[in-house]
């Protein structure tokens, strides 16, 4: 076997638009990275895509089980798109658990790729099979080719003294060669992400499987001809591959730089949002300080004196940080600081399903703090967006000394799309200024300082750092005297600070541009949508247009306040539909607000809507 791999074939590829391929296996399998090598080639041919990782909880689950299967989906076109495909019209299988896991997945007659090899009596039994599908006639409404990858890829690998249990390790390179070869993605670059990402026999044993799966596919019968799916017509300008947490941990960065201020993140790990705290590490030379606490309610802790400290303090987490997290969250609304709390939800309550995706932390983001302690809420509706609305979310907490809860999910947070690099002119200036004088006359003339002092357009206190010369004031939960910021328990006092604290968060309205109705903006049914249901209802709403049926969509970035024309907006429409992955949070909210009879399209199940089932409920709308 040669050592290259030639880009020309002797049979020519037939052009498509679009193809959605699933890799599929055990856990151990590298089915992750193998997703993650063919979206990297993808991105750099140039095609339009968005990825779908699904992998299960257990850090090992048994093997060859059902439970145990590890996915993950890519969606790539020569046009714009929005989701990782309703379908896979590829199912790469390598193993019977992954095949009886995933095969409901795959689009009638869609191709499906198997490993035969992983198809012996025991590991039928451990997928739960009684018979075997290969033989029973089970799959024949589908384009199957069976490959012995496990033994080809062992053979490829004996020269180079790998023994075969170690070389069954690569197989899935095997998959990602043959993958690579059927749908014409360019080889060097996987190539040299090998040399570089391993050693030795372990580097060689990858290269030799991938080299063996692209030319086995190349010079077998088993496929007519590749295809080529050509590259999409994007605006120019400098792109590159991102997941949606490594943009929101990139505009944490950038929102430090925007600021003029030190960033500082206070931690704990939890799936899905580790990766933040791995990405941002990676930053000290922006002035990023990052720690992992003993614990959640530790890492807030940390975040909120990093605020008071003068700096852009961060805490990220999923669901069941956030409750933790939430005494502290009250004593940043008390203390009036700055301090963004991000939240990558996950499918609850308790542990719930960790490695997938909800969104309904809504409840808790509005309402999950004790007494009345408003504050704002903004959303990502896509791993792209992730970078602008954290941006947004910081600037929020900054000008309006405020905690912001920043709210993603772990289909954007572990999603990716190509991301064009922005012209760093563009984006805002959100630095504010510290307290450095004093900033009241008191009655004997002199001049004195008083930490809530408000700015009567914001009603946002000074914001002076320990050390400022004169500047010492009370700091703590403890309700305060207006003004001065002495403790006070006069119930008139409190009542004003509860007042002012929620009117402060109403006054960030105008900040939030208008609504803005995408879609048909005479159709009498109307859409509304956050965070990532964008993707479903975006390829849904288009696909409506196409067949005649008009529709309008609204999509919000800032839950908490609302836009201040929003209620007048939703009642242009008889009907507004709110697709939600929770069981109608901000239907109840907008209902209650606007006292309009919005409609909830609920899902929880762990995974994302389709467009193909919004677009079911579009229909049932307009039959």
């Amino acid at each position: 076997m040669t050592d290259t791999v030639t880009q020309r074939t002797r049979r020519e590829a037939e052009t498509i638009s679009r193809v959605v391929v699933r890799f599929a296996g055990d856990s151990g399998d590298g089915m992750q990275l193998t997703g993650d090598r063919f979206t990297s080639a993808s991105a750099i041919f140039g095609n339009d895509l968005m990825t779908f990782p699904d992998y299960p909880a257990e850090i090992r689950a048994p093997a060859g089980t059902v439970n145990g299967v590890s996915s993950f989906q890519v969606h790539i076109s020569d046009h714009d798109i929005t989701t990782p495909g309703d379908a896979p019209s590829v199912l790469v299988a390598m193993n019977a658990a992954a095949l009886k896991a995933d095969l409901n997945r795959l689009e009638p007659h869609g191709l499906l790729i198997v490993n035969s090899d992983s198809f012996e009596a025991r590991d039928l039994e451990k997928a739960g099979y009684t018979s075997n599908p290969l033989e029973d006639g089970s799959l024949d409404g589908y384009r199957l080719v069976q490959i012995p990858m496990t033994s080809l890829t062992q053979g490829a690998a004996e020269p180079l003294g790998v023994k075969p249990r170690d070389a069954e390790r690569s197989k899935n390179f095997f998959a990602l060669g043959l993958i690579s070869w059927l749908y014409s993605r360019p080889t060097d670059p996987t190539l040299e992400w090998i040399d570089k990402r391993f050693k030795d026999l372990v580097k060689e044993s990858n290269r030799a499987a991938f080299l063996a799966g692209y030319n086995f596919a190349e010079t077998t019968e088993l496929f007519e001809h590749p295809y080529q799916v050509a590259p999409a017509h994007m605006p120019p300008g400098e792109y590159t591959n991102i997941s949606g947490n490594v943009a929101l941990a990139w505009g944490i960065v950038a929102a430090g730089q925007l600021a003029k201020l030190p960033v500082f993140l206070g931690s704990y790990p939890i799936t899905p949002a580790s990766d933040i705290l791995h990405e941002l590490s990676k930053h000290k030379h922006f002035g990023v300080r990052t720690l992992q606490a003993e614990d959640e309610i530790a890492a807030a802790g940390m975040a909120l004196g990093a605020a008071f400290a003068g700096h852009l303090g961060v805490t990220t987490t999923s669901g069941p940080g956030v409750a933790l997290k939430s005494e502290t969250i009250s004593l940043a609304v008390s203390l009036e600081l700055p301090l963004l709390v991000v939240d990558i939800q996950r499918g609850g309550p308790s542990t719930g399903l960790p490695t997938k995706t909800e969104a309904a932390d809504l409840n808790i983001a509005m309402f999950g703090r004790h007494g009345e302690a408003p504050l704002p809420i903004v959303a990502a509706s896509s791993p792209a967006d992730c970078f602008q609305a954290v941006i947004e979310a910081a600037r929020i907490a900054l000008k309006y000394r405020t905690p912001v809860i920043f709210l993603s999910d772990g289909y954007i947070a572990n999603g990716a799309e190509p991301w064009k690099l922005p012209d760093l002119d563009s984006l805002p200036d959100i630095s504010v200024p510290f307290q450095t004088e004093f900033n009241h006359q008191a009655a004997d003339g002199t001049m004195e300082y008083w930490p809530y002092l408000r700015d009567p357009e914001t009603l946002a206190r000074p914001w002076a750092i320990p050390g400022t010369p004169g500047l010492m004031h009370r700091i703590g939960g403890i309700e305060k005297q207006d003004g001065t910021g002495n403790i006070s328990y006069a119930p008139d006092n409190h009542e004003k600070m509860v007042h002012l604290r929620a009117d402060k968060v109403r006054a960030i309205q105008a900040d939030i541009p208008p609504v803005e109705v995408r879609g048909d903006q005479d159709a009498d049914l109307c859409i509304l949508g956050w965070g990532s249901t964008w993707a479903a209802i975006d390829a849904a709403v288009q696909q409506a247009g196409r067949e005649g049926r008009p529709v309008a969509w609204v999509h919000l970035t800032h839950l908490n306040p609302l836009p201040a024309d929003l209620g007048d907006v939703l009642r242009r429409f008889r009907t507004v539909l709110v697709p939600e992955l929770n069981m109608g949070q901000l239907c109840r909210i907008v209902r209650a607000e606007y006292l309009i009879d919005a409609v909830s399209i609920s899902k929880v199940q762990g995974l994302p809507f389709s467009a193909n089932e919004l677009l079911a409920k579009i229909r049932e709308h307009h039959s």
